[in-house]
């Protein structure tokens, strides 16, 4: 299976988990809500839920389940299939969500991780943040020593572009070390600690979040039908 294959089924899943839905929805919540999965496929998506389902982690029922308003009208038997959750899918799904390998660090499989955070125990995220925070520092001094070797001979566009690649990558360790200071002082996302207190006031109506100015929104001109 590809690192790719593998973070789609955990993405699926995930979604599963929270209620049964037919292969349009996923679709568009994977790519509404999971950026990174913005330009995959019904060919991607269909295998998927079939080796699901094979492996026994899914089930499909004939029904169907409320479409947006305004979604495009769904024809032939696809639209009559919805995809549930089995116990066994669920017990997986738990299992992916307790590990931390060094996979999990990585810029596709952080984000699907990240998703499902609310789902997530309070010491599975440190260790994803806290490992993800340390592979961007290792990426941030390569980042730093190649440039430093090749200053001058790069012009001033492709040195431009290597600058605002190493800013990127700063602006998400300073947004893991806000995260990895709420998550130590056991702020929850109703902003709660785990003593029942209030928040500290520089973490406001985010509650445990921290304020991250750079969160990517859906585009508006994402195409989701077929």
């Amino acid at each position: 299976m590809s690192r790719r294959s593998g973070i789609l089924e955990f993405a699926v899943l995930g979604l599963l988990r929270e209620s049964p839905m037919h292969g349009y929805e996923l679709r568009k919540r994977l790519n509404t809500s999971l950026g990174v999965f913005r330009a995959f496929s019904y060919g991607t998506l269909y295998p998927c839920l079939k080796t699901l389902v094979a492996n026994g982690w899914l089930i499909e029922e004939s029904g169907s389940v409320s479409d947006d308003a305004g979604a495009a009208p769904l024809t032939g038997r696809r639209a009559k299939i919805v995809y549930r959750l089995t116990p066994e899918g669920k017990e997986h799904f738990e299992e992916l969500l307790s590990q931390t390998g060094p996979d999990v660090y990585e810029d596709e499989h952080f984000a699907a991780r990240f998703a499902f955070f609310g789902q997530t125990s309070r010491d599975v995220r440190m260790r994803v943040l806290e490992g993800r925070r340390s592979r961007l520092e290792e990426r941030l001094e390569k980042m730093r020593a190649s440039l430093a070797r090749t200053r001058e001979r790069l012009d001033d566009y492709t040195l431009e572009l290597q600058r605002h690649g190493m800013e990127s990558v700063e602006r998400e360790v300073r947004w893991l070390n806000e995260l990895i200071e709420s998550e130590r002082a056991g702020r929850d996302l109703s902003g709660s600690t785990a003593d029942g207190s209030a928040p500290d006031s520089t973490h406001g109506a985010t509650g445990g979040l921290p304020r991250h100015r750079d969160i990517t929104r859906p585009d508006p001109s994402d195409d989701t039908t077929t």
